[in-house]
């Protein structure tokens, strides 16, 4: 077979899904994490620039992001709960992007990409995605499964779908 048609076989028939997972999984946790850890190193001084919202005082609604960036994007980057352990950034990715939304003067059509809108729109996207594929067979979720088909006598070919 000609060399190129063996390159473009292997680099577009072959499909590394669970890598692609665990690569999200980890980039997301990451990128979600440093924001975290940045708020928690200067609490006092973000306390003061946090939102007071869904009547939540700033300080209380600064701490629960700040687990929510931390506490979740270590569960979600070890694949253990990652589909609930997303739903709460996503949520909070919405809650931020109603915010900005509604305190910016700018109209929705007329936000430029270096303007905060868009990050909790990629964010949100990213952990929607995270919430309807599952975490792969690279975690510890698909680890868990696998011992409890066992333990009960199953076939893994229940979890041919993961």
């Amino acid at each position: 077979m000609n060399p190129f048609k063996r390159l473009y076989i292997r680099t577009t028939g072959y499909s590394y899904t669970n890598m692609g997972r665990l690569f999200l999984r980890l980039f997301v946790g990451i990128m979600m994490m440093q924001f975290g850890i940045r708020e928690l190193m200067n609490f006092d001084q973000a306390v003061t620039m946090f939102p007071e919202f869904l009547g939540l005082s700033s300080r209380i609604g600064l701490i629960i992001m700040i687990v929510i960036e931390i506490g979740c994007s270590f569960f979600i980057m070890c694949g253990f709960f990652t589909r609930l352990m997303s739903l709460f950034p996503f949520l909070a990715m919405v809650c931020a992007e109603t915010y900005l939304l509604n305190a910016e003067p700018t109209s929705t059509y007329l936000l430029t990409w270096e303007q905060l809108g868009y990050l909790p729109i990629m964010f949100g996207g990213i952990y929607f995605f995270i919430i309807l594929v599952g975490p792969g067979k690279i975690s510890v979720d698909y680890f868990l499964s696998l011992y409890f088909i066992h333990s009960d006598n199953h076939s893994e070919s229940e979890l041919e779908e993961v």
